[in-house]
């Protein structure tokens, strides 16, 4: 896998800026996208999607996009130290003291060099719990042309969830972070859930209009 991780940071302590940071987690297709849109327009968050970050990483046509797209094409997850430095840059450049970050930690090597390198506790982990068969019906359904939407990886992407970002939930679960949101629904309804944990958790931030993947 060799290949050129460095990432350029700029100088700057995030933990001195104290922004409150909320993990959005769910298996592929479980509506992350969809519901923190809706966050965002409605608390006013930035939202940062690391599955974004690595795309955007294969399109700049780097070292570290061609590793990237070759593993995301297997299904396999992305080194943790190259996952890291992008969200710490998207992180830092970004102008808002609150952030929604979407698809991550997607497993417990995420989880540690986060808690080692960025240092600071998200305030609050949403977990979109949704059934594998409804998750493939809407992968499958959606027109994004993403390379990874195709049934083999897909399944591939389901086992990886199962197996490498459950252990990450079910640890902050212990700390009492964890709100477990039904994913199944209508959209709508899913974020009437999603605006009840935030207004009950972090109630001094609704509607706030500071301004994540």
């Amino acid at each position: 896998m060799g290949s050129v991780i460095d990432v350029t940071i700029e100088e700057g302590s995030l933990t001195e800026k104290k922004p409150t940071v909320v993990f959005v987690l769910g298996g592929p297709g479980s509506g992350k996208g969809t519901q923190c849109d809706k966050i965002v327009q409605h608390f006013g968050f930035t939202h940062i999607s690391t599955g974004d970050l690595l795309r955007d990483e294969i399109r700049s046509g780097s070292e570290n996009g061609t590793m990237i797209q070759r593993m995301m094409k297997e299904g396999k997850m992305v080194p943790p130290e190259l996952t890291i430095k992008l969200l710490q840059k998207a992180m830092q450049e970004c102008g808002n003291d609150k952030l929604l970050i979407d698809g991550f930690p997607r497993n417990e090597e995420n989880r540690a060099a986060y808690e080692a390198v960025i240092k600071i506790e998200p305030k609050l982990v949403l977990f979109l719990d949704c059934s594998e068969e409804e998750m493939e019906r809407r992968l499958l359904n959606r027109n994004q042309g993403r390379e990874d939407d195709n049934i083999e990886t897909i399944r591939k992407r389901f086992k990886v969830f199962k197996e490498s970002t459950l252990p990450v939930i079910e640890y902050y679960d212990s700390k009492g972070k964890v709100r477990k949101i039904d994913a199944g629904k209508p959209a709508d309804e899913v974020f009437e859930d999603i605006k009840f944990f935030f207004t009950s958790t972090c109630g001094n931030i609704k509607h706030s209009c500071c301004v994540i993947l």
